[in-house]
């Protein structure tokens, strides 16, 4: 069976998954939403990076993409300074009969304790009411911190506490409004920027944790939230801009599940823009992981690593757009309604060895 798609945005995200519904024989790609002049009316093969023309021009024009009934929407719009918009865009796609799967809002990837429910009703309903399924999924959140630890978690004898780790250095991260505007690198560290305001970093990861806790059954005490910033020691030319000395450099925090006074499941990024600094920080493995250690009978420790073309940074991002793509069969059969990582089966890179 093939499967009608369109793909909206074509940033860092929405480029690889262009490529990666191109690359798959059982999508077929009928749009692409674009929101700038200058990207409307170009060909999705040369927005996607490809030596070859698709057929299919890009628009600005969301109605007319609306009015095809593809059977998904693949959505990544960045959303992380407009959360109520893109929440709002996908219940209008919803309504519409149009089912979807996003990388954004990261909150939605499980909401339940995270969220108010008079904040995931209007959804679930807009999903009834137009017979649809949304699923929102990344790589972190996302399958880092849903899928390994539970595959990982089948394996254990006892479990006394899991640790899911992004471990990065973030310096090849094209992406300046996350890293100086939400992230805050490159500012005092007196001024916290929009990431560590009070409770947005459980808004954002506490999805991780109440996930987790859902799937093994663990009833929590609360979800506590922990950061700590350290400095530049000198100038650090990143993208296109300059870390002066003394400015925040280097971020670790903390979201954790509580039971009994100890944090039983615990999210956690330690984040430089240099790999010499907080030496005494956790490290990954090469030059960037994501870690997954279960701590019981046995000890767990499982690093993944990264890389496209050297760049652990691109390699996240290209998985992030090939989980979502890879998954776009299994939500447009699957049940109405808002889905979690749990409710879907097994989903591989199938068609894609060549």
């Amino acid at each position: 069976m093939t499967y009608r798609v369109v793909q909206w945005s074509t940033g860092n995200v929405g480029r690889r998954t262009l490529r990666s519904i191109i690359a798959r024989p059982e999508l077929e790609l009928v749009g692409v939403w674009v929101s700038s002049a200058e990207k409307d009316g170009r060909d999705a093969g040369e927005l996607a990076g490809l030596d070859r023309e698709i057929g299919v021009a890009a628009t600005t024009d969301a109605q007319a993409l609306i009015a095809l009934k593809p059977d998904c929407i693949v959505h990544t719009a960045m959303a992380d300074d407009r959360l109520m918009e893109a929440v709002e865009d996908l219940k209008t796609f919803l309504r519409a009969g149009i089912n979807v799967v996003s990388s954004s809002p990261v909150f939605l990837q499980y909401p339940y304790g995270t969220l108010p429910e008079e904040a995931i009703t209007p959804i679930v309903e807009a999903a009834e009411a137009g017979g649809a399924s949304l699923w929102v999924n990344g790589i972190d959140p996302g399958w880092a911190n849903d899928w390994l630890p539970l595959l990982l978690s089948s394996g254990s004898e006892r479990i006394d506490a899991v640790v899911c780790s992004e471990i990065m250095d973030y310096s090849t991260y094209d992406n300046p409004k996350v890293l100086f505007d939400i992230m805050g690198f490159g500012s005092k560290l007196d001024d916290l920027p929009m990431l560590l305001q009070p409770g947005v970093l459980t808004l954002a990861w506490g999805s991780v944790v109440r996930q987790l806790a859902a799937a093994l059954d663990v009833e929590l005490d609360s979800v506590t939230e922990h950061f700590e910033r350290l400095p530049a020691l000198e100038p650090l030319k990143v993208i296109d801009r300059t870390v002066e000395t003394g400015t925040a450099a280097a971020l670790r925090f903390q979201v954790q599940g509580m039971r009994g006074g100890r944090p039983v499941l615990s999210l956690e990024h330690v984040t430089r823009l240099h790999p010499d600094l907080a030496p005494d920080w956790p490290q990954p493995t090469g030059k960037g992981c994501y870690r997954v250690e279960i701590k019981g009978e046995p000890d767990y420790q499982l690093d993944l690593q990264l890389l496209s073309n050297g760049d652990h940074a691109l390699a996240g991002v290209i998985g992030t757009a090939a989980r979502l793509v890879s998954a776009v069969p299994a939500v447009v059969q699957a049940r109405t309604g808002l889905l979690t990582a749990t409710d879907l089966p097994l989903t591989t890179g199938r068609g894609l060895v060549s």
